[in-house]
């Protein structure tokens, strides 16, 4: 029995946009009820949520049954987090800042299986293998790796093609938050030089033959790259889904002075 065929990596290569939630409030039981909701892959959240080993491990585990792609975003690229995150069952991993071609091919490595990188054997102990029970996961996992690298300051703009000619690179990722920062626009993403540099790397990603995505939570954002030809796209996330439902659902049942039950804003 060879390893779990990759979904998510084999929808990249489909005619038809990927659309994404990020997974961020660390928490395997919100992360079940997102599961069911019907999008394609869910992005769960190890740089700036909560987020650690077991905790990604449960999101993993409560997205089991789901029909959405679960992607991992790693804290940074090191080789023995990613080798933990392999382990624990990911196949799609997001690396944050990735500047060049020499850190991509790095990254390739560490999740590969030796002779073609540096992954620890370890497939015995591994929910990857489940426990052992997938005799051949050793020679097919290579093949069943997506890797995506995230491209989000001007460095990383600048070394696009040699970033995406690197082998094993399934896609790249532009994060328009700290893109924006790197810019000199901290906290505007939608800052129309930001815009027109995420328009114009997703375009050369999309030229380089590798999958080209982003993080765009504005319906008029998430348009725009979508109509550019994205082939993933996050289009919100569960953080942003709570707080929208929960103020809207006060401001019905708040009056302008405050007295509940009136109706209207607050």
């Amino acid at each position: 029995m060879p390893a779990p065929i990759n979904i998510f990596k084999q929808r990249l290569k489909s005619v038809d946009p990927q659309i994404g939630l990020w997974v961020a409030l660390a928490n395997p039981y919100s992360a079940e009820v997102v599961g069911g909701l019907g999008f394609d892959w869910l992005l769960v959240d190890g740089e700036h949520a909560p987020n650690d080993l077991p905790l990604v491990l449960a999101q993993l585990q409560a997205l089991a049954n789901s029909t959405s792609s679960p992607v991992v975003r790693l804290p940074i690229g090191e080789t023995y987090l990613i080798k933990q995150m392999l382990d624990i069952g990911a196949q799609t991993l997001l690396i944050p800042m990735v500047e060049s071609a020499e850190q991509a091919r790095q990254l390739v490595r560490a999740t590969r299986y030796p002779p073609d990188g540096v992954r620890g054997v370890g497939a015995a102990l591994a929910r990857a293998s489940a426990f052992n029970r997938i005799a051949d996961y050793l020679p097919t996992a290579n093949a069943e790796i997506c890797l995506i690298l995230q491209i989000e300051t001007v460095k990383g703009l600048a070394a696009i093609e040699d970033i995406a000619a690197v082998d094993g690179v399934d896609g790249l990722f532009i994060g328009p938050s700290d893109l924006a920062a790197d810019m000199g626009h901290l906290g505007n993403p939608v800052h129309p030089d930001v815009r027109a540099a995420v328009d114009d790397g997703l375009k050369r990603i999309k030229a380089s033959g590798k999958a080209a995505g982003t993080l765009a939570t504005t319906p008029d954002f998430a348009d725009a790259v979508l109509a550019l030809g994205a082939d993933f796209v996050a289009v919100g996330t569960d953080v942003s889904l709570l707080m929208r439902g929960g103020t809207e659902l006060l401001r019905r049942f708040r009056s302008e002075g405050g007295e509940p039950g009136k109706g209207g804003g607050y």
